[in-house]
């Protein structure tokens, strides 16, 4: 599958991928803006206030309107973490031109409607429309409030704030309560003008028409973006790893333990440390999913996750409360399994099918092209889901075991109940 990077205009990058196999054409136009606790819930607010209206189609009644009338074509929101950075925008669906009843044209309408929503929202007194403001600063609140509801996400981001505390790595792509109940219109408005005018716009499309019509229709649609300096790509830093193990316990009002355990990593040989981490437990036939949780039967769930910008592996876990010592021994035996290289050769063929299979699977998803590709241009990236595959297939055990050597325990999270502290 061909994929075309190529630059519209200062700071606005197109992402173009060709393909006939979907029957829905999709458009993205996302800003990636440095990951900042001072400005994340502005940013996540912002997307949420201007899919509210626009200039010609004000209100959300009058917006639906349109989208039925591009038979149906939808526009949400999105709110993304990629690395350090925030990407903020918008992805459109619609159907493909080769679909579209009496071979109506379909991209141009949806570009402009997008463009609209970012460069003509609805606005009064110079500033966003007080009503929409104030209703989806409510449901922004509510979202950050409600992420308390779910433990196992909730001990995940506690897990992270520790493990990163004061590293960008470390913030809420939703930013937090106190920052978000801060937030007024007029400091919204002024933001809103500093984002479209600095920040990188990553455009995406996916779909059956040719590169000079996209080209065409998007720069149209973006004719009347205000540019000015542009932010340079923020760097990621790699995370400074602890001399001596951080250990964090919460307790809450709840009737099952959250062990968390962030690791970082030594090497960067990314692709060895993306197997060993299959292997220790990013798969249903990994270490700790096959030990701690089936065998053992130490952990309700168990699994890990490589996170390849910041250089760390995080374990999620839930356990019973006096299973702590016992779970957190078992894990770390785990890893030094994987990192020995105490593994069957069905460890090694099921891991490497794993990720083969995910990156083959890619190319069937719209949704997940373009959070990969958004992925990569927000973190400088230029690997290709085929260029990734071919590094796993000719990865090396040995280069996995000298990769995983140097992973080395940073932080540990415990959420336990009030009944256990008592």
């Amino acid at each position: 599958m061909d994929v075309i990077r190529k630059q519209l205009a200062d700071g606005v990058n197109l992402t173009y991928l060709q393909a006939r196999k979907f029957k829905t054409s999709l458009l993205s136009a996302q800003f990636v803006v440095p990951l900042r606790e001072d400005t994340a819930s502005a940013n996540a607010l912002l997307c949420a206030v201007l899919r509210r209206g626009t200039v010609t189609y004000p209100d959300m009644g009058t917006l639906a309107a349109r989208l039925d009338k591009l038979y149906g074509a939808s526009i949400d929101y999105t709110v993304r973490k990629k690395g350090e950075t925030q990407c903020i925008g918008f992805v459109a669906s619609l159907i493909d031109d080769s679909f579209a009843p009496g071979g109506e044209k379909l991209l141009e309408p949806v570009a402009a409607l997008l463009g609209e929503l970012i460069c003509d929202p609805a606005t009064e007194r110079g500033r966003f429309v007080r009503g929409y403001f104030e209703s989806e600063k409510n449901n922004l609140l509510d979202a950050i409030r409600s992420l308390i509801n779910d433990k196992r996400d909730y001990a995940d981001r506690r897990l992270m704030q520790e493990l990163c505390a004061g590293e960008p790595y470390g913030i809420s792509r939703l930013g937090s309560e106190v920052t978000a109940g801060k937030l007024q219109p007029k400091k919204l408005y002024t933001q809103y003008r500093e984002l479209i005018s600095t920040a990188r716009l990553e455009l995406f499309y996916s779909g059956s028409a040719d590169i000079r019509r996209v080209e065409s229709a998007l720069q149209s649609a973006f004719s009347a973006l205000p540019r000015k300096v542009i932010r340079e790509r923020c760097a990621v830093l790699p995370h400074a790893a602890r001399e001596e193990v951080n250990y964090v316990t919460d307790t809450m009002d709840v009737t099952q333990g959250k062990l968390g355990m962030g690791f970082s990593c030594g090497s960067t040989d990314h692709t060895a440390l993306l197997m060993g981490n299959t292997l220790f437990g990013g798969s249903s036939n990994s270490k700790l999913f096959m030990n701690v949780r089936e065998k053992l039967s130490l952990c309700y769930y168990a699994s890990s996750i490589y996170h390849r910008q910041k250089g760390l592996i995080t374990v999620s876990s839930g356990i019973e409360f006096e299973n702590y010592q016992r779970a957190y021994d078992e894990i770390m035996a785990q890893l030094s399994a994987v990192q020995h290289g105490e593994l069957e050769e069905w460890e090694l063929q099921g891991a490497r099918s794993t990720l083969l299979n995910a990156y083959a699977s890619m190319g069937d998803s719209q949704g997940k092209l373009e959070n990969f590709y958004l992925g990569q241009a927000a973190t400088g990236h230029e690997e290709t889901p085929e260029m990734l595959a071919d590094e796993i297939r000719t990865l090396t055990p040995q280069r996995i075991y000298d990769a995983m050597e140097t992973v080395k325990l940073d932080t540990v999270y415990f959420l336990k109940g009030k009944e256990t502290a008592e």
